[in-house]
């Protein structure tokens, strides 16, 4: 890895970024009655689009948000520019990455099925619903928040979930709403999460756009699965456990880097590995990366952005597979598939990556490697607590398998897996090592305790219920 191309700057990222935080700064206070910082915010992302295809329409939508006249039409197109702004943010950085790592593009030449059209939508009165409540909040800004606001809400999302096709809309906007009721009044507010409500805000109104949730499903593959590590995503009522992997396709052709997803509600009280009993039922996969063998898949569904919408019944455990032989022989030259146009933004990106003969640096701002000379900060916050990996040791290690993120400015490394010597031999140790059970004793112990919790929930749940 070139570890220069990772700090050097990258040209235009900074102008298109300060764009973008000027216009999200006008919508803090709302364009209802914009002021001249909120209009030059607007204007500022109609000027940074101008040479586009949205250059004629943003225009008129800047102007008519700068009077205070702004219709739902109007904000549609702002939201659109601001999306394509962060769309070449993270056209960018994953370039940067690529030559980086010397990895073929994942841009229009990825490899993937090709997109089919998006059948028509029904319940358009729902995506207008919730389109009319979005533009409410714009003109009432961040800081003009109260309660009568945020409820206007609730229909709308109970409406929208008893619909299969609206439920992605249905959970964004219901989150959104829900941090936003936490956050009332909002002219009581000492710190407003400026960026991450713009972003909730512009994608939750062009998701209302006809068509734009996507097709879904796009086509099949069949071939062998060798998985590179797990990403463990927990909330408080939910956990998420992705699987990275390559995807090497039967009959030949270029490896693929594909991704495939399990998740499941969960109570507060289920943490660490406890976390697999609740996510072990739901996808066989995780039995194969505790084991350390790769999967076999045989015409399993995967979406355009090589998301696999995993069916245990398409798919059997294989042969033993080492994520690090498998990075080290393959990862270099697997493909990724296109970004969908909603998704391209910075905080999306996570693309496997395999570095050596680094060495580990504490410092003030935390865990580092040293890369070519260069310093690439360890994001050692994202390891899960459901595994034996530790930021100990990832410290440490001489070889990791990661996922290499961008955030606050910079590019992060998140590791998944670590080769690490003990005894004067060379040990992995896996975030995913317990997603098929463990005989370790600390998450022998979670474990229990999980089943314990689980265990005093049903129950009580069957005497309300019969109750």
């Amino acid at each position: 890895m070139r570890g220069d191309l990772l700090s050097d700057p990258v040209e235009g990222l900074d102008e298109a970024l300060a764009v973008v935080d000027a216009f999200d700064e006008a919508l803090v206070a709302g364009l209802l009655r914009p002021g001249p910082a909120q209009a030059a915010g607007v204007s500022g992302l109609a000027g940074a689009v101008a040479g586009t295809p949205l250059a004629a329409r943003v225009a008129e939508a800047a102007e008519k948000a700068a009077a205070g006249t702004g219709g739902e039409d109007h904000f549609v197109a702002l939201a659109a520019a601001r999306n394509a702004l962060l769309g070449s943010v993270h056209d960018a950085l994953v370039q940067r990455i690529d030559e980086s790592v010397g990895r073929p593009g994942t841009g229009e030449e990825a490899a993937g099925p090709e997109p089919v059209a998006a059948a028509p939508e029904e319940a358009a009165n729902l995506l207008a619903a919730a389109r009319s409540w979005l533009c409410d909040l714009a003109r009432g800004g961040w800081r003009g928040l109260d309660h009568e606001l945020v409820a206007g809400a609730a229909p709308v999302v109970a409406a929208m979930l008893p619909e299969p096709g609206m439920r992605r809309r249905a959970a964004l906007l219901d989150g959104f709403a829900a941090e936003l009721a936490a956050s009332c009044p909002g002219a009581t507010l000492e710190r407003v999460p400026v960026r991450r409500w713009a972003d909730l805000w512009s994608r939750a109104l062009l998701l209302t756009v006809p068509g734009s949730a996507g097709a879904g499903a796009v086509g099949t593959v069949t071939g062998r699965l060798l998985p590179l590590g797990v990403d463990v995503q927990e909330h408080a009522t939910a956990v998420q456990a992705q699987v990275h992997a390559v995807l090497e396709p039967a009959g030949g052709g270029a490896p693929r880097l594909v991704r495939a997803s399990v998740s499941a509600p969960k109570p507060d009280t289920v943490v660490g590995a406890g976390l697999w009993q609740l996510l072990r039922p739901r996808m066989s996969l995780l039995g194969a990366v505790g084991e350390g063998r790769s999967a076999e898949v045989e015409a399993m569904p995967v979406t355009a952005e090589g998301d696999l919408l995993w069916d245990d019944a398409l798919a059997r455990t294989g042969e033993p597979a080492d994520a690090f032989a498998t990075a080290r022989v393959m990862l270099s030259a697997a493909t990724a598939a296109r970004v969908e146009p909603l998704d391209r933004h910075p905080v999306r990106i996570a693309v496997p990556v395999l570095l050596e003969g680094y060495a580990a640096r504490e410092g003030e701002d935390g865990l580092a490697f040293e890369v070519a000379g260069r310093l690439l900060a360890v994001d050692t916050d994202r390891m899960p607590a459901a595994g034996p990996l530790t930021p100990e040791a990832v410290a440490a290690s001489h070889a990791c398998v990661g996922l290499l993120r961008w955030d606050a400015g910079k590019f992060l490394l998140q590791p998944l897996a670590v080769e690490t010597t003990v005894r004067k031999k060379t040990v992995a140790v896996h975030a995913g090592a317990w997603a098929g059970g463990t005989s370790d004793k600390a998450g022998v112990r979670a474990e229990k305790a999980a089943t314990d919790a689980v265990a005093v929930l049903r129950e009580r749940a069957g005497r309300l219920l019969r109750t």
